[in-house]
């Protein structure tokens, strides 16, 4: 897929403008995304190889979508970057639906508000973060327009427009797997330590986007660098969205270790091996992640979908929600 220079320079100039969020940095979203495709497997979906250039170009565009002056698409936008996961520990299991978490950290929210209002000032969804429905939601609309490149291969026609819009959804999910593989994204110790200290971790915010953007950058990482830590394919099988929460968890784990890290000289040595092995270690589970997804929905695409009877939207479903107007999955 050829895209003009103009295209590819204005997709980059917002990251330029004043006060524009860069999860990762615009390098490491780029690097994931691009080594991903380059790590798909001949049976996989190829044709994204054709599409590379536009989506590691445009990996960073979902954080464009949460400037203040966009407020609708700031407070839809902005939790699907986060997940975190100490703020919701009361709900178990994660809900399978969008809808269905936001009203258990209202319940939560209504039931708390009065006996502890600081913590009900955070239980909701912009201190909780929707990460994970954001990358199942970009997953199956992967699985969708998969379908319709398919077809038109079976046909014989023209898959440029379905390949186009599987690129753009490939954009989507990559930068939320992107944003799930650093630690920070993944606890409400996401800029700063909060609560009880007692190791002395530093408070400052600016942690977050000296570990993820100004240490990558001043390593310069490079896609051969994690090209070789991505393994073989998984997740060919199983839960998918069981798998983007498993995925998210073991990240989180890796939180602490990063405050560790920064204790020693602020992230000042872009030599520092550990902390270059912690960044090349995440942004190849990363990598590894997006190309599991993206061949799995490919698989799944070649299946004829099932109509779902009765619908997640009829009142006869045994699971039906009225609260939600629906079902989960």
């Amino acid at each position: 897929m050829h895209i003009p220079a103009f295209i590819l320079a204005a997709v980059s100039a917002w990251a330029l403008l004043p006060g524009s969020a860069h999860a990762w940095g615009g390098t490491a979203h780029a690097v994931i995304d691009r080594a991903a495709i380059e790590a798909i497997p001949d049976d996989g979906p190829i044709f994204l190889r054709r599409h590379v250039d536009y989506i590691a170009a445009s990996a960073s565009l979902p954080d464009s979508w949460r400037g203040d002056s966009e407020n609708f698409s700031k407070m839809e936008e902005d939790p699907n970057h986060g997940w975190f996961r100490e703020q919701f520990r009361f709900v178990k299991p994660i809900p399978r639906s969008r809808y269905e978490f936001i009203l258990a950290l209202y319940k939560q929210y209504e039931a708390i508000k009065n006996s502890d209002p600081q913590t009900a000032a955070r239980t909701n969804v912009r201190w909780t973060g929707t990460l994970p429905y954001a990358a199942i939601e970009a997953y199956d609309r992967l699985v969708v327009c998969m379908r319709y490149v398919r077809k038109a291969q079976a046909e014989g026609g023209d898959a440029s427009t379905p390949e186009a819009h599987c690129a753009f959804q490939a954009i989507r999910l990559g930068h939320y797997i992107g944003d799930g593989a650093q630690p920070l994204h993944d606890s409400v110790n996401s800029d700063g330590w909060r609560g009880a200290n007692p190791h002395g971790y530093t408070t400052d915010r600016s942690i977050h986007g000296r570990f993820e953007s100004r240490f990558v950058d001043g390593m310069a990482l490079t896609v051969a660098d994690i090209a070789p830590r991505i393994g073989a394919p998984a997740h060919r099988s199983g839960d998918m969205f069981d798998a983007v929460l498993a995925f998210l968890d073991q990240s989180g784990e890796r939180m602490e270790r990063i405050y560790q890290l920064e204790q020693r000289d602020g992230f000042a040595d872009y030599a520092d091996k550990d902390v270059r092995g912690m960044i090349y270690e995440r942004t190849a589970a990363g990598a590894a992640m997006l190309r599991d997804m993206l061949c799995r929905a490919w698989t799944e695409s070649a299946i004829a979908p099932s109509k779902a009877t009765p619908s997640p939207l009829d009142f006869a479903n045994p699971r039906f929600n009225p609260e939600t107007g629906s079902a989960p999955d």
